[in-house]
Parts: C-alpha cells; structure tokens; sequence
C-alpha cells in the first residue's frame, strides 16, 4: 500500500486557480509599477518644445503660450516700439544682457531687442525677482506706479520693478536681471519654435 496523500481533485483545482489568480494580480501590480517610474504623456510635453503659429499678428499684438510650465510671451513690436529701445538704453541695468548670458539669453539674441527678429520679442512672462508676471503697460506716458516718461514696457505687480519692450530690467528696481530669452527659432516666416535652436533643445 502507498504512503502517498491522495489530493482530492477539487483542491487541486483551488490549488490551481489560486495560483493563477495571484500571477495575474502579481503582474498587474508589477505593471503597475513598472508604469509609475514612466513619464506620462503629459510630463513628456511639459518639457518638449512649443510650435507657436504667429501668422496675422498686428503690431503691438502679444500672445502668451506655455512652456515647461512657464507662461512665454510673444509680442510683434511695431516700429515705434522698436525704436523706443535707444531710449531706454542707458535707463536699464543690463542693456547688452550680459548678466548671467548663458541661462537668460542666447548668442543671438544678446542685443538691443534681445531677438532674432528685432520685431518680435519671445520672452519668459515671470519677473527675476521673485517669480510673479509682470503685467503689460504698452502705452506711452505717466500712469500709475510708472514715470512721466515711460515708453512702454511691462511692470510686476508684486515689488514694483519695471521693464523695458526688450525685457530688460530699469535700474534700482528689485529684479537683479532681465527678463529670460528662451531657446527659439524661426521654422517659418509665419511659425517658431520655443525650447529649440540650431544648437539643439534647452
């Protein structure tokens, strides 16, 4: 006679389904897992470049996109504007953007308009003081909280500092630099992309 234990084959069957069952739920939290540690497709935006279409914008027009987060600024200047930026050249604290080049503003854009094309300015709409977004102030002219002779240009709410329609900050305000220049480039007349040069992504 065997001293083998006869399994009944109903347990057998359990047996089976339990361990079928507790693979299935293994992978499953394996995969979910394994999904946790993937940027999701929205994360995978968030850092990618923005294609902006720029086409029929007027002079004086701005539009803001985002990217990485961060509100960016797209404003057709108009010749007036344009020329306004010789008269806050020795009113700004970094005419020629050389504080900190590298992180704020690219080889091509480190000029008087801060840009490829000196009727666009593409900027970073987050202030170098203490990250709130200045606030547009386009017309010419006293207003409240600017001087007598303003030009135009953007002014943060929060601490009062003032900027000139390259960016560029006023002296002896609380923002130590200019506004950023992101990484741009023209695919077109009409289209641009932000976070993205000949030498490559930002």
């Amino acid at each position: 006679m065997s001293n083998e234990k006869q399994v009944d084959p109903g347990r057998r069957v359990m047996l089976a389904a339990t361990c079928a069952v507790g693979g299935v739920v293994g992978l499953a939290t394996a995969g979910a897992l394994v999904s946790t540690f993937q940027p999701s497709e929205k994360a995978k935006a968030a850092g990618a470049p923005v294609e902006v279409d720029i086409t029929g914008m007027a002079p004086g027009e701005m539009k803001t996109v985002e990217w990485r987060g961060k509100p960016v600024w797209i404003l057709k200047r108009s010749p007036e504007m344009v020329a306004s930026l010789k008269k806050t050249d020795s009113a700004v604290a970094d005419p020629e953007s050389k504080r900190t080049p590298d992180a704020l503003t690219p080889e091509y854009a480190r000029n008087e308009h801060r840009s490829i094309k000196p009727e666009y300015l593409i900027a970073v709409g987050i202030c170098s003081h203490l990250g709130c977004s200045p606030t547009s102030k386009f017309a010419e002219g006293a207003q409240p909280n600017l001087p007598d002779n303003w030009a135009g240009g953007f002014l943060c709410p929060c601490h009062g500092s003032t900027f000139d329609l390259a960016g560029r900050v006023f002296k002896n305000k609380p923002a130590p630099d200019n506004l950023e220049v992101p990484r741009h480039m023209y695919l077109s007349e009409n289209k641009l992309i932000i976070g993205k040069d000949e030498k490559g992504e930002a």
